[in-house]
């Protein structure tokens, strides 16, 4: 069975008048670039280090690292180079993939999160993150690759007959290897953006201490 799922083995701000769009660029300083950059750097490397090791099968930080960047950076190209480059960077250590088709099924299923937080439905992050959207975000990724993942398999190869019940099939052997997946998205999203969140609240009360008026002594 290990060799059957290659697929899954890679895992699995606004006005007040518009909606609500996770701009946090919007509010870095002068030094936004070199923000944006690091925080670039640090998911990319987060997502790396965490696809290579997996306390358990397909517990990985991947759709996580796509949901954030999705909701921080200021623009969708930039936002999904974060996932397409954390997979580029974690294949060079892991066979190829199967087929072409495969290849780009797997970096659909991990890319797609980023269009989560770019239509600004999982809120500002850091600020007024609407955390049940957060975790029906990370659910609907884990679903996505799972069924995305194993019908492509199941399509693919010869090893389930092409009918409803080869894809059944399919889809039953492929549970086992899934059912921390969804358990691993939702710890990965809600402590990555717990830890944007803490870093907002400590930036605004460092920036409230410096604007506050000093007492005379």
């Amino acid at each position: 069975m290990n060799d059957q799922h290659r697929l899954a083995d890679v895992t699995v701000g606004s006005t007040n008048c518009g909606p609500l769009r996770s701009d946090p660029a919007s509010r870095l300083p002068l030094s936004q670039p070199l923000v944006l950059g690091l925080v670039w750097i640090a998911l990319v490397a987060l997502a790396v280090a965490g696809r290579a090791w997996q306390p358990a099968a397909h517990v990985t930080p991947l759709a996580a690292v796509s949901l954030a960047a999705g909701a921080f950076f200021p623009g969708t190209l930039l936002a999904v180079s974060v996932p397409v480059m954390s997979l580029a960077i974690g294949n060079l250590f892991l066979p190829p993939y199967g087929s072409l088709l495969e290849a780009v099924v797997i970096y659909a299923a991990f890319a797609w999160p980023v269009l989560l937080g770019r239509a600004g439905l999982l809120g500002s992050i850091g600020r007024e993150t609407r955390w049940l959207a957060l975790i029906g975000g990370g659910l609907a990724s884990s679903l996505v690759f799972y069924f995305a993942t194993n019908i492509t398999f199941w399509l693919t190869t010869d090893m389930y007959p092409r009918s409803a019940a080869g894809l059944l099939a399919c889809l039953t052997a492929a549970l086992p290897f899934h059912r921390w997946m969804p358990v691993g998205d939702l710890a990965w999203t809600l402590g990555i953006f717990g830890v944007f969140q803490a870093a907002t609240t400590a930036s605004d009360a460092f920036a409230a201490r410096r604007l506050a008026p000093r007492r005379s002594s």
